[in-house]
């Protein structure tokens, strides 16, 4: 979804539905911008069943960071301490 121009969803409920994405546009979202995010999902879901894999699996390709090993981060967490903190 970040190569596409949207911020991830960061909240699903494995314990509901496997997979399920918490979609919550706010109030000041307009018809044109959730009609775009709409033609989005439905683009990637396109792909997914066409079985693009390879496509997915290198996400994101246009952000300032690669995906994030969560298990290597919480096992071995680097934290620092800047100056002025307290």
């Amino acid at each position: 979804m970040i190569d596409e121009g949207f911020h991830p969803m960061t909240v699903y409920f494995p314990l509901v539905a496997h997979g399920a994405m918490l979609i919550e546009p706010t109030e000041s979202e307009s018809k044109a911008s959730l009609d775009l995010f709409i033609a989005t999902l439905r683009r990637l879901g396109e792909r997914a069943l066409r079985g693009d894999e390879a496509a997915f699996r290198a996400a994101p390709l246009h952000a300032p960071r690669r995906r994030l090993d969560e298990t290597l981060a919480a096992r071995k967490p680097v934290l620092r301490r800047t100056q002025g903190a307290a």
